[in-house]
């Protein structure tokens, strides 16, 4: 879900096919869905896939134990054992996501929804913690979904090994997953899976994201590559119009603006955008954070001209203060409460109380959570639309897209903007980023 440190790196590219400055985007003979040419959708996470810090009752037990090892759906089955991680994560699959949930996100004007999913819910092997059984809950979530209108991307969120060491892969850590050929089939395996699914479902699932954030640092990108070169062609032979997405694995543009791989088609880029896990977003204020959009607008212009590209994730958090959003019984960087570069919190006094809280939020806080959110969706669609993380939270409203639209502070429906001048030409990739802040 996340970017956790500033990385710049360079990806080896001799399995690219190089395309001029001025190529079109990778071919696109299906349109996104039932509303249209821009996706515009929320993230179904903290179901499918655990993440402590969206929902912290689920890790509360072990809240203040000394020496836990819980931080992860890993070590959560583990700790628990089999039996009764099945009984809780049942519990919780048929809880956390309902259709009046679903019905909401319909009436809140978005179109799409993308499903966070791990390959355990295809492949456990002994030794593996993990439990099975998520698969009907997704088809009556997919089955919902046709019901209101809605289309479905579904993600694979989480490979065997890790593909980046975060919690929200499944087993925080190293990053393991090109380690053994072994991880890479039951990968693929996965894909096949969500495939099998998604052509069951052909007028409602129109997109499968191939693996979500692999971490370019700890991976070999020939590696990356190919696996997405494979993957396309296992679930083509399953599902053959369905959309393929892959990540930019937290490369910037200049890595992909004239990049493609020869023969691809229906294929889309997928990147992430927030404000709160690397120093010089963290730091900004509150009139930078709405002016960093408009470079935002221009990376996703640029990635679109040659590959549709949409922001899979992104929020209103400008603090990171989301009790364990950096990890289980972690702190944040915002009040200096963990460790990270600044030695201490991003100014003196900076406190987390209130932060993540509308009801803790003034009119002028309110007014700019408007606005952000106003400059992000102009931003997003300056390619091909976006996915807000997250559709809700316990208790993070900064990242609680339907309590935010709910106190007017998202547009509703999206389209309903009042502080950009935000107009959207005929074509999808032709978008007119006028927003005030980016006025020069």
């Amino acid at each position: 879900m996340r970017i956790l440190s500033n990385i710049v790196a360079v990806a080896a590219v001799a399995v690219l096919y190089l395309r001029g400055s001025e190529a079109s985007p990778t071919p696109l003979y299906r349109r996104f869905g039932n509303s249209g040419d821009v996706i515009r959708g929320v993230n179904l996470g903290g179901l499918f896939v655990l993440e402590p810090w969206i929902t912290p009752s689920l890790f509360s037990q072990w809240e203040g134990v000394s020496n836990a090892t819980v931080v992860d759906e890993w070590t959560y089955c583990e700790a628990l054992g089999k039996t009764e991680c099945q009984s809780r994560l049942q519990s919780h699959w048929a809880s956390w996501v309902t259709e009046s949930d679903i019905s909401t996100i319909a009436s809140l004007g978005l179109n799409h929804i993308r499903i966070p999913i791990g390959f355990w819910a295809f492949s456990v092997l002994p030794g593996e913690p993990y439990i099975q059984g998520q698969v009907p809950y997704l088809e009556q979530i997919i089955q919902w979904a046709g019901k209101y209108n809605l289309n479905v991307v579904l993600d694979l969120h989480g490979v065997p090994g890790s593909q980046n060491g975060f919690d929200n892969s499944g087993r925080y850590g190293g990053i393991h997953w090109q380690d053994t050929q072994s991880n890479i089939d039951r990968s693929i395996q996965a894909v096949e899976g969500l495939a099998t699914i998604a052509a069951k479902y052909p007028k409602i699932v129109d997109g499968i994201e191939v693996v979500n954030e692999p971490a370019n640092w700890g991976l070999s990108m020939d590696g990356v590559i190919n696996y997405y070169k494979n993957a396309y062609t296992s679930f083509r032979q399953i599902a053959p119009n369905t959309i393929m997405l892959i990540h930019d694995a937290f490369l910037p543009p200049s890595s992909w603006n004239t990049m493609n791989i020869q023969g691809w088609q229906n294929v889309i880029l997928d990147t992430h955008t927030y404000h709160v896990f690397v120093k010089d977003r963290l730091t900004l204020s509150r009139n930078d954070h709405l002016k960093a959009t408009c470079q935002d607008a221009a990376n996703v212009y640029n990635f679109n001209t040659h590959l549709w590209t949409i922001t899979g994730e992104w929020s209103l958090a400008i603090t990171d203060c989301a009790k364990w959003l950096n990890g289980f019984g972690k702190g944040a960087r915002w009040d200096g409460t963990l460790p990270w570069e600044m030695n201490g919190p991003v100014y003196q006094g900076a406190t987390c109380a209130g932060q993540d809280s509308i009801s803790a939020w003034d009119s002028s806080t309110r007014i700019f959570f408007r606005q952000f959110a106003e400059a992000q969706m102009d931003a997003y669609e300056a390619g091909s639309g976006w996915f807000f993380w997250n559709f809700k939270t316990e208790s993070a409203d900064d990242w609680n897209y339907i309590k935010l639209a709910q106190n007017g502070l998202v547009p509703n429906p999206p389209t309903d903007r009042h502080y950009s001048r935000y107009s959207l030409g005929g074509n999808h990739w032709d978008i007119d980023i006028s927003s005030p802040w980016c006025s020069s």
